[in-house]
C-alpha cells in the first residue's frame, strides 16, 4: 500500500494508531534511513497483511560506525558497479539482520503514543465537562461529538459567521451557502434583529430525505446557535436540495428544493 504524500508530516505512529488500532503491536519496521525525509513522509510504504511498515528514519544500522561495515576506498578501483552492488547488497543483510531491534523499539513508540493519546483525549473530556458543563460521554449525537472540540475556542469564534459556514462544510461533507441580513416578526423593520441563514445544499434530495436530514441536524442547530452565535442573532440553517430543475412542472417542494439566487 503506497501512502499518498498529501501528509508529510504526519508520524507513522500516529497514523497507525489510527487506521489500524488492533495491530499495535504485530508490526515489523524497517528503517530506510533519514535521508529520504526530506523528500517524502515518515511512512515510505507499508503492507497491512504482512504488517510491515517501511520509514524514512535511522535504525541501528545508522547509529553504527560506517567503518564497521565498508572500507573508506572500497568503491575505488575498476569494477565500480559490481562493488556497489556488492556493498548495497551488504547493507540490505545488515538491515534485515537488525530489523528485530528496530521493531522492538518502533512497537515502544506505538504503545507511548496510544498512551499520550488517550491522556491528552481524557484531559479534552475533562476541560468540556469542568469548564463548559458539556459532557462528552453521555452526548449521543455523532455531529455534536465532532463540533464539540471547538469548545476551548469558543470565546475567539463565536460570532464568526464565516468559521460557522466552514465548520458546517467540513462535518456536513457539503457546500453551505451563507446570507447575512435581517430578522422580525411583524411585516416591517422597525424593529429587528441580526439574522444568519445557512443553507445546507444537498443533491438529489427527496422528500422523505429532506425530512431526515433535518431531523438529524437539530442538534447541530441548537449546539451551533448556543455556543456559536451571539444572543442577539437570530440563526438559522436549513436544508436545501442543490441543483433540483426549477420547472413548474417539474418536482419541486416549497423551501427545501427551490433554489434562492445569491
Amino acid at each position: 500500500m503506497n501512502i499518498e504524500n498529501n501528509i508529510p508530516h504526519i508520524r507513522a505512529e500516529v497514523l497507525l494508531n489510527h487506521l489500524y488500532p488492533e495491530l499495535e503491536q504485530q508490526w515489523k519496521a524497517r528503517n530506510m534511513g533519514s535521508f529520504y525525509r526530506n523528500y517524502t513522509q515518515d511512512i515510505l510504504f507499508l503492507d497491512e497483511d504482512a504488517k510491515e511498515v517501511e520509514m524514512s528514519r535511522d535504525g541501528f544500522l545508522n547509529l553504527l560506525p560506517e567503518g564497521l561495515y565498508n572500507r573508506q576506498d572500497e568503491l575505488k578501483g575498476e569494477d565500480m558497479r559490481a562493488k556497489f552492488k556488492e556493498l548495497e547488497q551488504r547493507i540490505h543483510l545488515l538491515r534485515e539482520a537488525f530489523m528485530p531491534i528496530d521493531t522492538y523499539w518502533f512497537k515502544q513508540s506505538l504503545f507511548v503514543e496510544r498512551q499520550v493519546s488517550e491522556l491528552l483525549e481524557e484531559k479534552l473530556d475533562y476541560v468540556l465537562l469542568t469548564y463548559f458543563g458539556f459532557d462528552m460521554s453521555k452526548e449521543q449525537d455523532p455531529l455534536v461529538k465532532e463540533v464539540a472540540v471547538m469548545l476551548p475556542f469558543v470565546s475567539n469564534k463565536r460570532g464568526d459567521f464565516g468559521f460557522v459556514r466552514q465548520l458546517l462544510e467540513t462535518v456536513l461533507h457539503c457546500e453551505v451557502k451563507m446570507e447575512i441580513g435581517r430578522y422580525s416578526h411583524t411585516d416591517n423593520t422597525v424593529r429587528w434583529l441580526p439574522m444568519v441563514r445557512y443553507d445546507v445544499l444537498i443533491p438529489g434530495l427527496t422528500a422523505e430525505g429532506y425530512k431526515q436530514q433535518n431531523e438529524s441536524l437539530e442538534p447541530l442547530r441548537n449546539f451551533i446557535t448556543e455556543w456559536l452565535m451571539p444572543m442577539e442573532v437570530m440563526c438559522r440553517i436549513l436544508v436545501k436540495e442543490y441543483g433540483a430543475s426549477q420547472q413548474i412542472d417539474k418536482r419541486l417542494v416549497l423551501d427545501y428544493n427551490t433554489e434562492t439566487k445569491y
